[in-house]
């Protein structure tokens, strides 16, 4: 695997300041693409070309969407070619873009338009719509029931599909930990994934040298950054699974990282000051590569509350800041 193209501290989440126990250890480890922008330049990407190496054949576009939206993995079985689909050509680089519009102000709806444009509405989902643990359970789910029932194109797409993020640290990190699942469940690859920054920090994206902007004003930078995102090498990503303890009957709203669990093991090496509890409530979650609830953590997860409430107020990375 290639090293990043560039080092840095990087972080997806960050939940409020509050009396918690937190125990982590160190988890999987995922992918991330990484080209240096500087190998790019001057380079003209053709539409088409790119559009080929990308676009999946539209009965399994359908078969996985139909999946996801029925939330069954053999929803979309009507779409499976009776002659089967040796002849069917498969895209060398198969991709699903993830993208939140709430994020990169204005431009996120008018970034999800020309992507859709570029490769197809079936293969760019608006996490509005579509969640990641939905793509993972049902959509991925869908094309690998169809690989191992011996669909060819299905199987090299399985094997080579890769995911591209629009959205900032919290979305990447989102995405991350959905794909999690396929590495718990012994379903491999993972996916490697690629950023498109259209957060307000970016520290993920500019660690793995995608930047800490998007320049919207630029349709070529979008071709540019699908066709680095296809071809680039694989940086590995340390992760950290993080369990969260608090008093039970507290009200809390986490960030997508972190999820309500029945039950969870503590590190028995763990020093608590002060008894414990009689009710407890867990949590737990994975997180890139740090982990905070001091005052930048409550500053962070304010705003996360604030830009929900008064959207017309968080335009941007300029204005967010």
């Amino acid at each position: 695997m290639d090293s990043p193209p560039s080092e840095g501290e990087s972080s997806t989440s960050q939940g409020e300041s509050s009396p918690l126990r937190t125990v982590s250890r160190s988890s999987m480890m995922e992918s991330i693409r990484s080209y240096g922008l500087s190998r790019l330049a001057g380079i003209k990407i053709d539409t088409d070309e790119l559009r080929r190496r990308l676009l999946m054949p539209q009965y399994l576009r359908l078969a996985m969407l139909d999946s996801i939206t029925k939330k069954d993995v053999d929803g979309g079985d009507q779409h499976f070619p009776s002659s089967g689909s040796a002849d069917v050509p498969c895209p060398e680089s198969p991709m699903i873009v993830f993208i939140n519009p709430r994020s990169g102000g204005r431009n996120g709806p008018l970034l999800k338009e020309r992507l859709q444009k570029l490769i197809s509405e079936e293969q760019v989902l608006d996490l509005e719509d579509v969640k990641p643990h939905e793509f993972v359970r049902y959509g991925l789910a869908c094309i690998e029931k169809w690989a191992n029932d011996g669909d060819f194109c299905a199987k090299e797409i399985r094997q080579n599909i890769r995911i591209v993020v629009a959205g900032g640290d919290g979305t990447v990190g989102w995405v991350l930990g959905c794909l999690g699942e396929l590495n718990q469940n012994g379903r491999e690859p993972v996916p490697p994934v690629a950023i498109i920054p259209l957060g307000t920090g970016n520290d993920l994206s500019r660690s793995f040298g995608w930047g800490g902007s998007y320049p919207f004003t630029r349709k070529s930078g979008i071709k540019k950054t699908l066709h680095r995102a296809s071809v680039g090498p694989v940086s590995n990503l340390d992760s950290w699974h993080v369990v969260v303890q608090m008093p039970g009957g507290e009200v809390a709203d986490p960030p997508h990282s972190l999820k309500a669990a029945e039950e969870c093991s503590l590190d028995k090496t763990l020093e608590i000051e002060g008894d414990l509890p009689d009710k407890v409530n867990f949590y737990e979650g994975v997180f890139y590569n740090y982990f905070s609830i001091g005052m930048d953590a409550k500053v962070a997860y304010g705003f996360h509350h604030f830009r929900n409430e008064k959207p017309h107020l968080a335009q941007g990375p300029l204005a967010n800041k």
